[in-house]
């Protein structure tokens, strides 16, 4: 089908001055980019002519922080991202997700992460190879559709670890680094585009930086990049991000610094610090990116919040713990007193956490309380409040934690290696609302309303940029021959609409995306197509659809 969009205001994903142009979909494909009133439907043979007079045509929005992995596979319609705009996402985040895996690792994977993605007991867990999940994600369902949005991988080195070493803390022997190693090689030729961690989850923090170099150096030689939940997001930040930029600069693997920022009261008013560490880095060679989400709260697990030592060995070993006086006065001890590694080296303050979301219905009422508002209501202590909800859901509750700084996420957005990305969690009674508003957040508040940066910057950030780091090929731009990844808004109206407390409200000002040239939002509705694809590294090191070993344009 071919489809006209005549009379848009094109913003290509290049950062440079918008212009008035018409644009021809044939397909998947971007087949003419041409002046305003040059292509008509007669000469092109449309099926169909937009009149996009007043809207912004752009590349599909790239989410460079996805928890989508479980999702696009379960709430097939996905609207919560296309109706920000996404139309690809970078998943396998934190360390954490479901391949590579053994039936054990998977197991123990479900149950750590249902927080963040749920945990179906009837669902087909069929895959166990990275390759195996992306065949998952690229199969044709008997309707014909596939997933919503096209979707890059990360191997998670967790869950990596996990597989070769169990979820106890513990330094490999180098047969096992060996393993580890192997199984992020073959993780990539089977098509992942880089590594992610997550070193403030179990078991992933338990690795130390000559373990991670190791990887970082198997990723490298690959062509791929380094995604890191780094070791502190709080007290010793700096540090932990000066670690990570030592293993690009050591190993030669490209660094992507995951949901960019700098929080808890230590840090308030010290983004400066952090840029000036990577502007150093950047003019030394070191290639580094990073990507940021437009909200002040973040949003975790609260097992997270528990010291590395208390969850070692899964959620067996952390619920006996959990339910042991002598390990739970340590435990407490290091939670309150100290600062545990899981808490970013902070003492937990208890009405930063907010219940999220929880896996056990009896626990349906806590959802949208702090656990100071919990404990205030029951009369119970924070700390006992804390256990016995971790107890009672089987370490599954999210939550969101209210630590961030205003001026640290402005600084930090306006860097030049900048890239969008929304840390967006689905599920949950009431999920941090960047799961469906970081894309007109940054094109509304922070572009229009605020004049952060200019819209055809923002739009960069947004396509372009992340799609260099990706290394897609012929995506993230629109230029003739590229893929027909296309968004329409109005800049004047786009605007998030989701709030803490209605997450799920979609954005306004969103007219029309396309996924691979078919419209998943139509006239700001949406058609329910799914047209996306697994998107693999090849052997020639570009990200595309396809096999891992395809070379076809």
């Amino acid at each position: 089908m071919k489809t006209l969009i005549s009379n848009a205001v094109l913003m290509d994903g290049t950062g440079t001055d918008r212009r008035p142009a018409d644009v021809l979909l044939d397909g998947p494909v971007i087949a003419a980019v041409a002046d305003a009133g040059t292509l008509t439907a007669a000469e092109t043979g449309a099926d169909r002519a937009i009149d996009a007079t007043g809207l912004v045509l752009s590349p599909g929005f790239i989410d460079m922080h996805a928890h989508s992995d479980l999702q696009l596979l379960v709430n097939k319609d996905h609207y919560a991202k296309l109706s920000q705009g996404v139309t690809t996402e970078l998943l396998g985040q934190d360390g954490l997700s479901y391949a590579p895996v053994d039936d054990a690792t998977l197991a123990g994977v479900r149950e750590k992460i249902a927080g963040w993605n749920d945990n179906p007991p009837d669902f087909d867990w069929a895959w166990r190879s990275v390759g195996e999940y992306l065949d998952r994600l690229d199969r044709q369902d008997s309707d014909g559709g596939r997933i919503a949005t096209n979707a890059a991988y990360l191997v998670p080195q967790g869950t990596v670890r996990a597989m070769v070493m169990g979820f106890a803390e513990g330094d490999p022997t180098p047969e096992q680094q060996r393993r580890m190693q192997d199984a992020v090689r073959t993780a990539m030729e089977d098509g992942a585009v880089g590594m992610s961690s997550g070193l403030t989850y179990t078991p992933g923090m338990y690795a130390r930086t000559e373990e991670l170099a190791g990887l970082c150096r198997t990723v490298g030689e690959l062509g791929g990049f380094y995604a890191p939940h780094h070791r502190s997001y709080g007290k010793g930040a700096l540090g932990a991000y000066a670690e990570m930029i030592g293993l690009s600069r050591d190993t030669g693997c490209a660094l992507h610094l995951s949901h960019a920022t700098m929080n808890f009261a230590e840090n308030k008013g010290r983004a400066g610090e952090l840029l000036e560490l990577i502007d150093s880095a950047l003019d030394d060679g070191v290639d580094i990116t990073l990507d940021t989400y437009p909200y002040l709260p973040g949003a975790t697990t609260l097992s997270a919040i528990l010291p590395s030592w208390a969850s070692s060995g899964g959620t067996e070993a952390t619920l006996r713990r959990l339910s042991d006086p002598g390990w739970l006065a340590k435990i407490r001890e290091s939670v309150e007193v100290y600062g545990s590694d899981g808490c970013h080296g902070v003492v937990a303050e208890w009405d930063t956490l907010e219940i999220s979301g929880v896996q056990n219905p009896a626990l349906d009422g806590h959802v949208g309380k702090t656990i100071a508002e919990i404990a205030a209501e029951t009369g119970a202590e924070p700390f006992e409040v804390f256990a016995q909800i971790l107890r009672d859901d089987r370490l599954g509750t999210g939550i969101l934690q209210h630590v961030g700084h205003e001026e640290n996420v402005q600084a930090i957005m306006k860097h030049r290696t900048h890239t969008g990305g929304s840390d967006g969690l689905l599920v949950g009674a009431k999920p941090h609302p960047r799961a469906w508003g970081t894309f007109p957040r940054y094109l509304g508040h922070y572009s229009r309303d605020l004049g952060l940066l200019t819209l055809e910057e923002t739009v960069h950030h947004l396509t372009g940029r992340p799609a260099a780091r990706l290394k897609l090929h012929r995506r993230g731009l629109v230029r003739e021959g590229y893929a027909a990844d296309v968004v329409l808004f109005d800049p004047e109206t786009v605007r998030d609409e989701a709030t803490f407390e209605h997450p799920r409200r979609a954005a306004t000002g969103i007219h029309y995306v396309f996924v691979n040239g078919t419209a998943a939002i139509d006239g700001g509705q949406p058609t329910g197509a799914r047209a996306g694809r697994a998107l693999r590294r090849s052997s020639d090191g570009l990200t595309r659809e396809g096999s891992s070993t395809t070379h076809d344009s």
